[in-house]
């Protein structure tokens, strides 16, 4: 298992911004995805063996805070860190940083969904993705 932070680099190519070459701020909520997936994909825990053991993790709530622009052909790295596990969620916070300076950061929140939209305890409703998500990010509450 990795810890429970990632770093992913992104070039942000011209589909990507404005007229005048400023990324579009709905990007921003994307980087985050593709940071997220990669953290999970480096936990050992791809979103695909999630979603094959019936297991979905819908946004409940995002934020971003927009500090500094990010331009068409820069290249920044999304770092995207755990922040809290419980048994019916998980929240990812995010930074979006170039030459070591902080251009945006927010996080996401998810809830623990079977197929159909029902809300579950994750250790309840299995106990191994429990205990593997556990050892990577470390459980904010007891069972």
């Amino acid at each position: 298992m990795c810890s429970n932070i990632n770093q992913t680099q992104i070039q942000v190519r011209y589909s990507e911004t404005d007229q005048m070459a400023v990324a579009y701020h709905g990007n921003y909520f994307a980087w985050f995805e593709i940071g997220r997936t990669e953290l999970m994909r480096e936990a050992g825990l791809p979103y695909g063996e999630l979603e094959d053991n019936g297991l979905f993790l819908p946004v409940l709530k995002a934020y971003c805070e927009y500090k500094s622009s990010v331009l068409y052909d820069d290249v920044v790295t999304v770092i995207t860190r755990t922040e809290k596990l419980s048994g019916t969620r998980i929240k990812f916070t995010y930074e979006i940083i170039r030459d070591h300076k902080v251009l945006a950061e927010g996080y996401t929140e998810h809830a623990f969904l079977q197929k159909g939209g029902k809300p579950v305890i994750l250790y309840k409703h299995n106990s191994l993705l429990w205990e593997r998500l556990s050892a990577v990010i470390g459980p904010d509450e007891k069972r």
